[in-house]
């Protein structure tokens, strides 16, 4: 046990001792953390606590529930809030940035790639096997989101509710949870009298956006309605007119991304693929499964989206603007979370969203299972099935990782395609 802490790391240090072993710290984590948000935090607890010393057991608890509460990538504010505990705002900063550039280099890489031979007959088999598991990953995400969703009939209607509405009207999603979430102020109002009113910090970490939400489809409106072509590798000719949608879309979709990345899925698809029209469906599909190659949260697939717009400054764009409410919510309201997270009323709010979220995902996966199994031609549907439903058993009853999951099935898929063809 003498190796497990390091008496050195508890004692007091330059504050630019601690934003080096910050960045150090986080740039391995963000290179080498595959595995999921459960595998990050348990990579931050192992060094934060463990072996530096930095945390109490019951401290890093806390801040893994108050992470756990707020709108965004669970394991990404653990580690913003680490950076925070440990050398305040700056910390905050160096630890999120540290963590996230892994992954957003990889995106741009893959996405590169991804539209440079787009149309190849070998990309197309990878992704052949590659999106059905995407879909296995999102029901299985469903299913087990379900059981900590669902609690009584009341969650059930919240959820069939959300479904409905989604498929059938195509309804904001995110007006679908402030919906869900006042209904939750109802169905599951506190049985005791509200504690103190919170200061202003408090509630801004959870409706952050509402005053300019009502006005944000206008802005966007005014952009093409055609399917975007591919921006230019730099996209000098694109980023002044998308800078502000980008900008704007992605900031929303950060603030409400309740209940794990992948609530990302609903939030971007209906307006993406069907309003927005900045991707194709198949696009939006293999995008997804990019964002799930890279050891960082799965909401770094804002930047395919970004570079498919406006090249590598729109990836940027997109990518700050969907983490900068993580950073806001831990830097800004770190004070106040711990009051906020045990409000009875807050605790109400989020038991409507949560079969919500539920709700949202389940309507968005059922066009994207139909966009990945359905192939061209019976045998490569077949093919799309079998591993689709692969993946979905390794995922429940085995628990395989996701990303042990997608290398095989790109596997899979480039096989099927070279006999086939």
């Amino acid at each position: 046990m003498g190796d497990r802490i390091n008496p050195a790391s508890t004692a007091a240090s330059s504050p630019s001792e601690r934003l080096k072993e910050l960045a150090q710290l986080f740039l391995r984590l963000g290179t080498i953390g595959f595995g999921g948000p459960q595998a990050h935090i348990a990579m931050i607890h192992e060094e934060a606590v463990v072996r530096q010393g930095w945390f109490s057991e019951a401290e890093f608890l806390e801040g893994v529930a108050i992470c756990e509460m707020l709108p965004g990538p669970a394991s990404t504010q653990v580690g913003i809030y680490t950076g925070y505990i440990r050398a305040g705002w700056l910390g905050a900063l160096v630890a999120g940035i540290c963590f996230i550039s892994p992954a957003f280099l990889i995106v741009l890489g893959l996405s590169w790639a991804y539209f440079r031979f787009q149309g190849v007959p070998q990309i197309e088999d990878l992704f052949l096997g590659i999106s059905p598991v995407v879909i296995a990953i999102i029901f299985g995400f469903c299913w087990k989101l379900s059981k900590k969703a669902i609690k009584d009939w009341k969650g059930v209607a919240i959820a069939a509710a959300v479904l409905l509405v989604t498929l059938l009207f195509q309804v904001s999603v995110l007006l679908q949870f402030i919906a869900a979430g006042l209904l939750g102020l109802i169905l599951y109002r506190p049985t005791q009298p509200p504690p103190p009113a919170p200061s202003p910090g408090t509630s801004a970490g959870l409706l952050p956006l509402l005053p300019w939400m009502h006005w944000l489809p206008q802005t966007l409106a005014t952009l093409p309605g055609e399917t975007l072509a591919l921006s230019s590798f730099w996209g000098l000719e694109r980023i002044q007119t998308y800078f502000v949608p980008l900008t704007l879309f992605f900031l929303k979709v950060g603030s409400f991304i309740f209940g794990g990345g992948l609530v990302i899925i609903p939030l971007l698809e209906l307006e993406v693929v069907n309003q927005l029209h900045w991707l194709t469906q198949n696009e939006f599909i293999d995008g997804v499964a990019i964002g799930e190659l890279t050891p960082g949260p799965v909401v770094i697939t804002a930047a395919f989206v970004g570079y498919k717009v406006a090249g590598v400054l729109g990836a940027l764009v997109a990518t700050v603007a969907i983490f900068t409410p993580s950073f806001l919510f831990i830097m800004g309201a770190a004070p106040f979370l711990l009051r906020v997270r045990r409000s009875p009323w807050i605790q109400s709010f989020l038991k409507g969203v949560t079969p919500a979220v539920l709700g949202a995902i389940a309507a968005a996966a059922i066009p994207l299972a139909q966009a990945a199994i359905l192939q061209p031609t019976l045998e490569r549907t077949a093919v799309a099935i079998v591993v689709g439903l692969a993946a979905l058993i390794a995922l429940v009853r085995f628990r395989r990782p996701t990303w042990q999951l997608i290398p095989a099935g790109a596997l899979v898929g480039l096989t099927a395609g070279m006999v086939l063809r």
